[in-house]
């Protein structure tokens, strides 16, 4: 990616899709270009959580809600310690932010992070052509360098970038090196949680509930992991294809193993799915925004959830498997397409989901998940 800083507010800007599909509209943000896989989020809110999620890390990120940015930026909603997204797509950005916690507004947080983007395209035409044909490489290209540049070149600029598929990314987004979120009041557990592309408020929840989190990095080792005493293992949200995650793979198994409580969110639930010897495959256009309806079979609820996940578990969804570590099940599905959103272990204390129960940002129906990996520790205590 190549920007510059913040240059004019309505310089032109092309998206090129590597079908060909081409749309212009304006700059917003830096200005320049880049490159990622163009995919769309359906929340209507919450785009400075979405932003700086790292499981969005080489993703230009299509809003559906028409109208963004009305609320600017502010200090205390990042999830991480920058933006992620490796461009940015509305369709009308607010002209004045309005909130009493807005520092600065949108477009000038992605212009100061150099982040390109474009505004003033059709984005529910640009998603009806994501949803039919999959999400797909995609450049953006804005400012005057690129007026008169012919569009074939630009397409095969686009069509030179590599795919989603087999790429190998937790480790580019993770923290390098351990660090320690202390337990809120009392401490009750140790967690060591293996940061695959971690948000900030996930640790915070656990830390809510007496637990202080040891966060590791990706290349963290089973003996690392075990270093720290933990009384339950984590495995984290993150970006890329599972199919490369070898190293977590080996981690988690080692983790089962010993059969210490475990609990695994998005990516983390796609880890436990290849070490229970499941397959995983890339959907076609995913699910990402904070509006999915999922019911936990275990109990029969459904809840409204948060999810960013382009790959998913191939795993049977009315049966028991038998696997290395005893009996699994899926035990939480998506009401729209029937996709896993979730795997249990019948003999051990682990179980894991496909989306985001700490709810930054989206419904806080799934934060009784934490509560179960509590009550997992404190059954493995007595």
């Amino acid at each position: 990616m190549t920007t510059s800083t913040r240059g004019a507010a309505k310089a032109p800007a092309v998206l090129v899709l590597e079908d060909g599909r081409i749309f212009r509209g304006r700059a917003y943000g830096a200005v320049g270009e880049t490159f990622g896989e163009a995919v769309f989020s359906t929340g209507m809110t919450g785009y400075q959580e979405t932003l700086t999620d790292p499981s969005y890390h080489r993703q230009v990120v299509v809003m559906t809600a028409p109208h963004v940015g009305n609320t600017g930026v502010n200090d205390e909603d990042p999830e991480s310690s920058r933006i992620w997204v490796a461009g940015y797509v509305v369709r009308d950005p607010a002209r004045v932010p309005s909130n009493w916690r807005s520092r600065r507004s949108l477009d000038e947080e992605l212009a100061k992070q150099g982040v390109v983007g474009i505004s003033g395209i059709d984005t529910r035409a640009l998603t009806r052509h994501l949803r039919e044909l999959g999400a797909m490489r995609v450049g953006i290209f804005s400012g005057e360098a690129w007026v008169g540049i012919r569009d074939e070149a630009l397409l095969a600029k686009v069509r030179s970038q590599p795919q989603m598929k087999g790429a190998n990314l937790s480790a580019e987004v993770a923290t390098k090196e351990t660090y320690v979120v202390p337990a809120i009041g009392e401490k009750r557990f140790t967690v060591a949680a293996v940061d695959l592309g971690i948000k900030g408020m996930t640790p915070h929840r656990m830390a809510e509930r007496g637990i202080e989190v040891h966060v590791l990095p990706a290349t963290a080792t089973v003996e690392d992991v075990y270093a720290v005493r933990p009384d339950g293992v984590f495995f984290s949200n993150g970006p890329g294809d599972p199919a490369t995650a070898d190293g977590p793979v080996a981690v988690m198994q080692g983790v089962l193993e010993r059969k210490t409580p475990l609990f695994g969110i998005c990516f983390g639930n796609q880890i436990l799915g290849r070490a229970l010897g499941f397959g995983t495959y890339k959907l076609k256009y995913g699910h990402r925004g904070i509006n999915q309806p999922v019911q936990d079979r275990t109990t029969g609820k459904v809840e409204i959830t948060a999810h960013n996940h382009g790959f998913a578990v191939d795993a049977p969804l009315d049966q028991v498997t038998e696997t290395a570590y005893g009996r699994a099940e899926v035990s939480h599905v998506c009401l729209n397409d029937n996709v896993v959103e979730g795997l249990q272990l019948l003999d051990q204390p682990a179980f894991s989901v496909q989306y985001h129960p700490e709810a930054a940002a989206g419904p806080h129906d799934a934060a009784y998940l934490f509560d179960r990996f509590v009550s997992l520790m404190e059954a493995e205590r007595a």
